[in-house]
């Protein structure tokens, strides 16, 4: 467990999962805002991350 510049594509699907719970309970609390739509941009992006680290 050094630090030899390998991302775990596990560490983008938890911070996905992260920024869907944060996306939520803004969209909750405030509606839809800028930062529920930039919350949610950002997990779709991580989640995007994970499937191509994943798979390709």
């Amino acid at each position: 467990m050094g630090i030899d510049g390998v991302i775990e594509p596990i560490y983008f699907l938890i911070t996905s999962i992260g920024f869907v719970i944060l996306s939520f309970i803004q969209y909750k609390k405030t509606g839809k805002t800028l930062e529920t739509i930039y919350l949610s941009i950002l997990a779709v992006f991580f989640i995007v991350c994970f499937i191509i680290l994943n798979f390709y």
